[in-house]
């Protein structure tokens, strides 16, 4: 799908990428940022510019351009929300061709009814299916995927999704298993579409998508996934049986993605500030910025602004001069009428 489709998409849409400056070739910087840190502190730079007989903000320079080079471009993130937005559209309406004529989806106390004899359907089969081997393909690839602030919160949430899945698979909670997925995939319909609009620069469309995405995520996140799964995990399922320990197992696994529902929304809710006092998204707050070209487009004006102070200053002084050279002693200047004008 990235080669086939995304890449080419992106080039049709003028997502360009950015040209990085390399850093240039030197073993005893490469090391360190190999097998120390990848950010030194003051006294790491002070250190290696002894070593390398280096200015210490070459050094400091050398690091931020290695650590550009590390982090992934604009076509890579292109390519990865186009196809996480494909199988979410996909998975999303999935769901609701396998949902929308079982009774558990309007009635939720049916999630209970017959339990633990329910039988398996095979749509239900290929709908957890194709849930459960995307959290995996996530998981294999969070090495080579673009990387975000929340990375660990990530490794969590794809571990209590893989989990989640698997034990309601094997405990016969398939109902609820549907129903929890359906609520997922319903915000992150939005989520890819409003990064896609990022990368292309369409502030417009991406700012609207965005305010779509926080209510669509905070409803379904923050209230429809509390009464529809745990309300029903926790209390409904107690009017048929007593607890154990699937009970409190699935019940552990809820709560965790519950929390992670919070902080997401947290950050969400943070960026609609934002937006609402600025009245533009700036950046996704899980996303780290390029350092090199923000510090070296500083220098580049400070070095303007030193050069404009000076070549002012010269030519300034230069007309000074030659003011005082060509103006006779007495300060008088002759105007056209001949009349005398005293300066």
């Amino acid at each position: 799908f990235v080669r086939a489709i995304a890449l080419p998409l992106s080039r049709k849409l003028g997502v360009r990428d950015k040209k990085r400056p390399k850093a240039q070739p030197n073993p005893i910087l490469e090391t360190f940022y190999g097998t120390r840190r990848k950010n030194p502190e003051e006294g790491e730079l002070i250190s290696l510019a002894k070593q390398c007989d280096l200015p210490v903000r070459k050094v400091e320079r050398w690091f931020q351009r290695r650590r550009n080079t590390d982090r992934p471009s604009l076509s890579k993130k292109f390519c990865e929300a186009c196809w996480r937005f494909a199988f979410y559209i996909i998975s999303f309406f999935t769901g609701l061709a396998v949902l929308h004529d079982k009774p558990w989806l309007w009635d939720h106390r049916e999630c209970w009814t017959g339990y633990p004899q329910q039988p398996l359907q095979p749509s239900l089969f290929w709908y957890y299916l194709l849930e459960l081997s995307f959290y995996w393909s996530l998981v294999f690839t969070l090495p080579f995927d673009v990387k975000r602030k929340d990375f660990k919160e990530q490794i969590v949430h794809h571990a209590a999704a893989i989990f989640l899945l698997s034990f309601s698979y094997c405990a016969n909670y398939i109902r609820i298993g549907t129903l929890v997925m359906v609520i997922h995939d319903v915000s992150d319909c939005f989520l890819e579409p409003t990064k896609i609009f990022n990368y292309m620069k369409w502030k417009k469309t991406c700012d609207s998508l965005f305010m779509i995405f926080s209510a669509v995520f905070l409803s379904s996140r923050l209230v429809v996934f509390p009464y529809t799964v745990l309300y029903n995990t926790y209390y409904y399922s107690m009017e048929i049986f007593q607890p154990f320990f699937g009970y409190y197992f699935m019940n552990a696994l809820l709560i965790i993605l519950q929390l992670l529902h919070v902080f997401w929304s947290c950050l969400i809710v943070h960026m609609v500030y934002k937006f609402i006092l600025q009245g533009t998204m700036k950046k996704d707050m899980r996303s780290d910025t390029e350092e090199s070209d923000q510090d070296e487009e500083r220098e580049k004006m400070r070095e303007k602004e030193k050069n404009g102070v000076m070549c002012f200053s010269n030519v300034s002084s230069n007309n000074c001069t030659q003011r005082n050279r060509s103006e006779p002693l007495n300060n008088r200047t002759h105007l056209t009428n001949g009349h005398v004008k005293e300066r």
